[in-house]
């Protein structure tokens, strides 16, 4: 028996290489440390991009839209499409109303020429109703399908003003309600001077001092822009300090004394506090005796 020779080559086989003992360590970069740390997933950062890409793309076309006029288009075919649907004004609700004339609360409600009721502008309601001096506040809100409400919250007259002849109803803030004839003067306090209705609140504030004179009180002069004479119903006129302390501290001394002697309708013409050390007095005038013929 023959043995075979075994050929022996030094060449290499194909194939793949023996892995070695050790394994080769992957370099993790800062960004992906960065990502690890970060409280939410890898997914939900991804996601979260994608949505920020479309939100910028959708902006994008907005934008282009606004530039091109394209958007203000589609609002106006919107909201001709909502009027021909029959949301459209049709009715005014309105509340509120004492002295105003409703009538023109209607018309101006319904003066826009685009009565839908996507588009009416209830700001510009608002401020067209606001510029009539007896309405306060104004609450503007729609009621699909055809209401539109109207809340409105009046002024109250609290004085008179009397200037250079002219009488004007007057809030407690001496914001000018409406001009009046003589003849229409109401039962409330009258203040005259060519700034006095500026003064209102000082005086409201001052009256309170004396809250049991208050109701006696029929009329209040602003002197010289600095200080007050107030008028009583059995009348008396009382010449108050300058200062809204002085003034107060001398108007709750008078109620004191009407209080003890009781002062007023007694005869006296004026009474005069100005000066903080003593008050004067005035009587009216003694009529002249005629003499016997």
């Amino acid at each position: 028996m023959t043995a075979s020779k075994v050929k022996r080559t030094n060449k290499k086989v194909k194939g793949k290489p023996r892995k070695s003992g050790k394994s080769k360590v992957r370099q993790v970069s800062i960004f992906d440390k960065l990502i690890r740390a970060m409280p939410v997933s890898e997914a939900q950062i991804q996601k979260g991009l994608t949505w920020g890409l479309v939100g910028v793309f959708i902006l994008g076309l907005f934008s282009v839209g606004h530039y091109a006029g394209i958007n203000q288009k589609v609002g106006s075919e919107v909201a001709s499409a909502v009027g021909s649907a029959g949301f459209e004004v049709k009715r005014v609700e309105v509340t509120g109303i004492n002295r105003i004339d409703e009538l023109k609360v209607y018309e101006i409600a319904l003066a826009q020429k685009d009565r839908s009721m996507a588009v009416v502008d209830i700001d510009q309601v608002r401020d067209d109703l606001l510029a009539n001096g007896w309405i306060r506040e104004a609450r503007i809100s729609r009621r699909l399908p055809e209401t539109l409400v109207v809340e409105i919250l009046e002024r109250e007259p609290a004085a008179v003003w009397q200037r250079n002849g002219q009488l004007s109803l007057i809030d407690e803030t001496g914001f000018p309600l409406q001009d009046i004839a003589p003849e229409e003067l109401p039962d409330l306090p009258v203040v005259v001077g060519r700034k006095a209705n500026k003064q209102v609140p000082e005086l409201t504030e001052l009256l309170e001092a004396a809250p049991a004179l208050r109701p006696m009180i029929t009329g209040a002069t602003w002197i010289g822009n600095r200080r007050w004479n107030l008028e009583f119903d059995s009348g008396e006129t009382l010449a108050l300090p300058e200062g809204r302390d002085t003034a107060a501290a001398a108007l709750l001394n008078f109620a004191r004394m009407d209080g003890v002697n009781r002062l007023l309708g007694r005869g006296v013409v004026h009474f005069d506090l100005r000066d903080e050390e003593r008050a004067y007095l005035r009587m009216p005038p003694k009529a002249t005796s005629e003499p016997e013929s």
